[in-house]
């Protein structure tokens, strides 16, 4: 539901291109890494991935799971909640896990939050949490980095200029991008596979802020 929503609205909106550096399906059991910049990117990255076949299990933030109707859905599809700091945070790797066991692809935001700047631009990932690469050491799954921007454009800022974002998009029809990097196969070590997984990440993302003329600001150019 949420790649095929994700597929039909987007495009209301704005203008979506994809590029990919690995032709053919992926592995199956694939942890797909994603930027996060913007409560909209979801929508941008399951609408990319739709279009090269791949609907994974996406690990959200465990109150998507309160909303009547949403919370059903998410659950019926196989998504999988993440209770930020609390004792239930870990169950969110064993679900995973199990996913990636049954060889269905998953969807980590590993950054693990939004970016507080208030600005509608770009920048590069914010670092890692460390359950990224926990999960691959556990499963022994390929990593396959994306990037995307152009998600700021159509929503960011406060509550207020997120819905005027929206509002105005169709007429706006802000440029999205997302490239999908080459799989990769982490480290064990824990501190090293993660900061292998963000420098892929963060090269996925320059390659899409390069396609649509996004200025790529490193970390503190803002």
């Amino acid at each position: 539901m949420l790649s095929r929503a994700a597929a039909v609205l987007l495009p209301l909106l704005g203008h979506l291109t994809v590029t990919r550096e690995a032709d053919g399906p992926y592995p199956g059991g694939s942890v797909f890494v994603a930027n996060h910049d913007s409560p909209a990117d979801p929508a941008v990255v399951l609408a990319a991935l739709r279009s090269v076949g791949v609907r994974p299990a996406v690990l959200a933030t465990a109150g998507l799971w309160r909303v009547p109707v949403l919370g059903r859905a998410l659950s019926k599809e196989g998504h999988i909640p993440v209770h930020r700091g609390s004792a239930r945070a870990a169950e969110a790797l064993s679900a995973a896990a199990e996913v990636l066991g049954a060889g269905r692809h998953v969807l980590i935001y590993a950054e693990g939050g939004l970016p507080r700047r208030k600005d509608a631009g770009g920048a590069a990932p914010l670092p890692f949490r460390t359950g990224l690469a926990r999960l691959v050491a556990a499963t022994g799954a390929p990593v396959v980095p994306v990037g995307q921007v152009g998600a700021r454009r159509l929503c960011s800022g406060t509550v207020a200029k997120q819905l005027s974002g929206v509002l105005t998009a169709p007429v706006r029809r802000p440029r999205f991008h997302v490239h999908i990097g080459s799989p990769v196969h982490l480290p064990a070590e824990t501190a090293r596979g993660t900061a292998i997984a963000h420098g892929a990440v963060s090269a996925a993302w320059r390659r899409a802020a390069h396609a649509v003329g996004e200025p790529a600001l490193e970390p503190g150019a803002r």
